[in-house]
This record gives C-alpha cells, sequence and structure tokens, in this order.
C-alpha cells in the first residue's frame, strides 16, 4: 500500500530550509544542537518507511552539534552520500560485493562540504556504485519516494533526495555521474544543479577516471540553499579555471534568449506529461519576458552509444580492480546483474574505448557551441515521469533493465560528458501526485545564469509542497 511520508511538524527546524536553520542558530533562537536533536528525530520517524540511511552517526552528531562551528551552513544538520569518504564511517557504494570499511580521513569533496558547518547525521543510500537510476538493490528493500512511497525516489543520490523531499533533514550531499543529482531532485520535488566540472572539489573514485563525468553537489527544496551552498564551497576552494560565482541572492534583470529540446538522441520518445511540463515551463518563461525558440539536436545516436560505453567501462574497472581499492574481499559474483551486464557489454566492445574517450572528451566543444547562440537549454530531466519501484529492479534480467534505463534516462548525460552545469527544477506534477523535474543548462562556468533563473521562477510560480499534499 502507498503512503505520502513527511516529516515536517512544530520543533526546531519547522519549516526552514538550511539557509533559515543557520539563521536561527546563529542569531540563537535555537542551538546546533537542538536543530540536530530535531533532525535526528525526524529521520527516526519517517526512515522506517523510506530506507534513506545506510550508516547513522547520530551520537557523533550530537557531540559535534555543541563545538564550535563557523561557515555559511554552521549548525545545519545534513547527511553525506555512501560513495564518499567520511572519517569513521564505511563506505559501502550501495553494494554488497565487499566489506565495507571506514577510511581515517573525509574525502577531498566532504571536506569541503563539512567546512561549511553543516552537522552530518550518517551516510544516506544509494544503487550499487551509483549505476542505477533509482535506488534498488537485487536483495534488499528499496528507498522509497516520500510524495509516494510506491515509488522510485530516482538515483544514484536517491537516499539524499527522500530525506530532504520528506522533510527530514534541510539539505544533503549528493553526486552526479550521469545525473545522479538532478534525477533523484526531478523524482522528490527538489532543485538540483550539477556545478560545471571543476567547481567542487572531487572524490578520489571519479578524480582519476579518463573522462571527468560527477560533480559534487547538494540536493536542496529551495533555491537560496543551493546557492548558498555553491558560494560557500567556492569560499573552501575556487578553480583557476573558472568564473567565480560568488553568493547570487535573486533573479537578474537580463532576459534570456532560450533553446527548447523535448526529444533526446536516443530515439525513445518523450511522454505526453514530461511533454507538457516542459511547454508550460517554456509558456512560464516566455510570460516572464524571455525568448524561448526551438532548437537543433545538439549531438547524435553516437553520443548515446558513447555514453553508454563508458558506462560500462566504468563497471569494468571496479569489476577488476575491487579487491585492491575497495576491499580485499570483494567479489564481483556478488555485484547485481546491471554492474556485471555493464562491465560484460564493456568487454565484449573494449577496442572501441579509444575512440569512445577520444569523442566524449571533444564533446565539451560541440557543448560550448551551443552557447554561442543560446544562454540557456531547456529540456525535460528525465524522458518520462517516475516509475514505480521495481521498474528499475537490479533483479531483473540486465537487457531488460538497460532498455528501461536508456528509455529514461536520456537528458542528463550529455552534461557529464562535457562538463556543462545543469540544473533540475521542480515545476510540473504528474496525474500521480508526483513532481516532474525540467532541466536547464547553461555554459561552461555559468552557474550564475541558472541560480538567477531559478529564483525567477521559484518566486514566479513557486514548488509543490510535500506537507500541503
Amino acid at each position: 500500500m502507498s503512503t505520502h511520508v513527511h516529516a515536517f511538524t512544530d520543533d526546531a527546524l519547522g519549516e526552514e530550509d538550511a539557509v533559515g536553520v543557520a539563521e536561527r542558530i546563529r542569531t540563537g533562537e535555537i542551538s546546533s544542537l537542538e536543530a540536530v536533536e530535531a533532525a535526528i528525530a525526524r529521520v527516526e520517524r519517517v526512515d522506517p518507511e523510506l530506507n534513506a540511511v545506510v550508516v547513522a552517526d547520530f551520537e557523533r552528531a550530537r557531540k559535534s552539534a555543541v563545538e564550535t562551528r563557523s561557515g555559511p551552513l554552521a549548525g545545519v544538520p545534513t547527511i553525506v552520500k555512501d560513495n564518499s569518504d567520511v572519517a569513521g564511517l564505511p563506505t559501502g557504494h550501495g553494494s554488497a560485493a565487499f566489506t565495507p570499511h571506514a577510511p581515517h580521513d573525509d574525502g577531498d569533496f566532504v571536506r569541503q562540504f563539512l567546512a561549511q558547518g553543516v552537522v552530518n547525521l550518517g551516510k544516506s543510500r544509494l544503487p550499487e556504485f551509483g549505476f542505477n537510476a533509482s535506488t534498488e538493490f537485487a536483495d534488499a528493500p528499496p528507498t522509497r519516494n516520500p510524495w509516494n512511497t510506491a515509488y522510485s525516489p530516482g538515483a544514484s543520490s536517491g537516499g539524499s533526495a527522500a530525506l530532504v523531499a520528506s522533510g527530514a533533514l534541510p539539505l544533503a550531499h549528493a553526486n552526479d555521474g550521469g545525473g545522479s543529482i538532478r534525477i533523484p531532485a526531478a523524482a522528490c520535488g527538489l532543485v538540483g544543479l550539477k556545478p560545471t566540472r571543476g567547481r567542487t572539489l572531487s572524490e578520489a573514485f571519479s578524480a582519476a577516471a579518463p573522462v571527468k563525468i560527477v560533480s559534487e553537489g547538494v540536493v536542496t527544496r529551495t533555491v537560496r540553499d543551493t546557492a548558498h551552498f555553491l558560494a560557500g564551497a567556492e569560499k573552501v576552494y575556487a578553480s583557476p579555471r573558472l568564473p567565480r560565482i560568488g553568493l547570487v541572492e535573486g533573479p537578474s534583470q537580463r532576459r534570456l534568449r532560450v533553446g527548447m529540446l523535448t526529444e533526446s538522441v536516443t530515439g525513445h520518445p518523450t511522454d505526453d506529461a514530461t511533454r507538457w511540463a516542459v511547454a508550460a515551463a517554456a509558456s512560464r518563461l516566455t510570460s516572464m519576458g524571455h525568448d524561448v525558440v526551438e532548437m537543433p539536436m545538439p549531438v547524435g545516436q553516437q553520443f548515446a552509444d558513447d555514453f553508454a560505453h563508458y558506462w560500462g567501462l566504468l563497471a569494468a574497472a571496479i569489476s577488476a580492480t575491487g579487491k585492491r581499492t575497495l576491499a580485499r574481499d570483494f567479489d564481483r559474483a556478488h555485484t547485481d546483474n546491471l554492474t556485471r551486464g555493464l562491465a560484460a557489454a564493456f568487454r565484449r566492445n573494449m577496442l572501441r574505448t579509444p575512440g569512445v574517450v577520444r569523442r566524449l572528451r571533444r564533446s565539451e566543444r560541440t557543448y560550448a557551441a551551443i552557447f554561442a547562440d543560446y544562454d540557456l537549454v531547456l529540456s525535460p530531466t528525465l524522458a518520462h515521469t517516475t516509475p514505480k519501484l521495481g521498474h528499475l529492479s537490479p533483479a531483473q534480467p540486465f537487457e531488460q533493465l538497460f532498455d528501461r534505463l536508456l528509455r529514461y534516462v536520456a537528458f542528463t548525460p550529455l552534461n557529464n560528458a562535457t562538463g556543462g552545469p545543469a540544473i533540475s527544477l521542480p515545476m510540473a506534477m504528474s496525474e500521480a501526485g508526483l513532481p516532474i523535474g525540467v532541466q536547464l543548462s547553461a555554459g561552461h562556468g555559468d552557474e550564475r545564469t541558472l541560480l538567477e533563473i531559478a529564483y525567477e521562477v521559484e518566486q514566479e510560480h513557486g514548488w509543490a509542497r510535500i506537507q500541503d499534499v
């Protein structure tokens, strides 16, 4: 039986976003410990139904909350996705193929995140190695969508998104190697911005990849939380190759030329509800004075084939090196059907790899050329509405699952291969009462324009709130 789940109540967190909670702590209205205690109570209330937390670290969070903290989000409770290292907590990558160990040190991005003063409550769930677009497991209960627990919360940052959407936490860590910030943001009605490649620090699992497709960030309920996170992260580390963003605090007066796409490079159709959501978003942007025009497809089927091959390369690399990089007891026979199937598909075509890597790297220039004609690109985040749990289960045969993934995740990978920034905004609702995300993409380093337009849409139209349903 499906359930609508949220944790909003009259406690220290109230209905505030992360910036609001930080301000209440800063002024002494509440303490960091009170905020953390409220978050722990909320997580304990919803997690039996959502299954979003894989490692709870509540006692250490309580101790950390009473320490003197600094940073723009000082004292705000959060959680880190379980493919990033937090000192003293096991890193499991969502896999049953090895026994996770606890690292001695935080990962590079985790240090950048925690430097903003947030208090970590533990680790959030993800599907095995982040490969799936739903946080489901072959032989364990799935993570559920708080809007309707019969449905997927997306992935791979599905655990983080479920906790933020339910109101258990104001914001949470997420990362994106094929859409894994934007997909769960779309499924759970959140703001999800994938930064430009190099904007935030990388974790070890992605730093050495031949094409650096993963970007680190957060999922939030408000645009200002995402903006403050980016500004805070930039104070810790600012890429010398990218223009500074600074703190974006509202819309711009600049009117933009926006290219619109509704069909993907895979050839699979976009469903009617999603097409309607994009058309409605275009109408909203037009009503605000922006110029929205249909644009030609920037890449072809070759790109989709190349990205799928690269997906397989990553799975094959984990399978081949897991005993050395993860744990001595790593057993690839215990990986799920998706990981094994991706690795096998790669091995059958591994001679294609040099050309694939070369073309994916070259796609950065193709992407950059788009923004000679447009300020932004408007598209679906996903090709169809959020599926029910089971549709993307890794327990099903690989060929069926992979076909379903290609039909679902058809728009987000371009920004990972090219390194361009993109944001998913919850601009519509499906007939089933679940959010539909709409994606806006910008030129390299232009997160400012994405945040400005997101503020404008949020102020003009707002988002659906789970506590009002």
